[in-house]
């Protein structure tokens, strides 16, 4: 149904089934088009998601947060961005509260910055996390760029940045005793650094390499 009828959503097919005498609930037939890489209507007779990020990558920037506990067991939250294109990661200052107030201005601190770019930005990908408030997606919008949120429950739709947090993890801290903020924020300026100028990841001399795609857009 949903390959023939492009336009239907879960539960238009949903009540279709229903006319056959087939009683299925809409979260079953989300999980079964989503097992055979079906994207709800009306995005799915448009570019899938792995088409959209190779063919904007340039203007594309996602963001995540980042959770560290210190060694003596607080946490602290860094708020970071990757661009797609180049895959240069920016890490903004850790918190310990990652409050209204606080994600707006590291909103800001970066958009100042990326007036910079060769390139403007378009699309800002981030999770719906609810840290995020709604003047930190003003911010990106008064620069020109769309906010995209990820569907619910779908981590692979922000690949990118979700393969940062492996990485830094893997490369500085598993391997490192946090003391505090200001030890944090030294380590991850280094490491930004080094990872930019220095250790450019293998992807990107090939382009918008893609991970698994999460959805597809109209």
């Amino acid at each position: 149904m949903a390959r023939e009828n492009p336009r239907w959503g879960y539960i238009r097919i949903q009540g279709e089934c229903r006319k056959l005498g087939i009683r299925v609930g809409a979260t079953t037939v989300k999980r079964i088009l989503h097992r055979e890489g079906l994207s709800p209507a009306p995005r799915r007779d448009g570019p899938s998601w792995s088409e959209f990020l190779r063919t904007q990558a340039q203007g594309i920037l996602a963001t995540d947060f980042l959770t560290v506990e210190t060694a003596f067991l607080r946490t602290l939250y860094v708020l970071f961005f990757i661009e797609i294109g180049s895959r240069k990661l920016r890490f903004l200052s850790s918190t310990h509260n990652p409050d209204t107030a606080f994600v707006t201005q590291q909103a800001r601190n970066l958009s100042f910055e990326l007036r910079d770019r060769d390139r403007p930005l378009r699309f800002l990908i981030r999770d719906r996390d609810a840290k995020y408030a709604r003047s930190f997606d003003e911010v990106f919008r008064s620069e020109g760029a769309e906010v995209i949120l990820t569907p619910i429950r779908s981590p692979k739709a922000n690949g990118f940045a979700e393969r940062s947090v492996r990485t830094v993890r893997h490369e500085v801290l598993d391997l490192t005793l946090v003391f505090g903020r200001r030890h944090l924020d030294q380590l991850l300026a280094a490491y930004e650094c080094h990872y930019n100028s220095q250790a450019p990841p293998r992807t990107r001399s090939q382009g918008a390499g893609v991970p698994s795609p999460g959805r597809s857009v109209g």
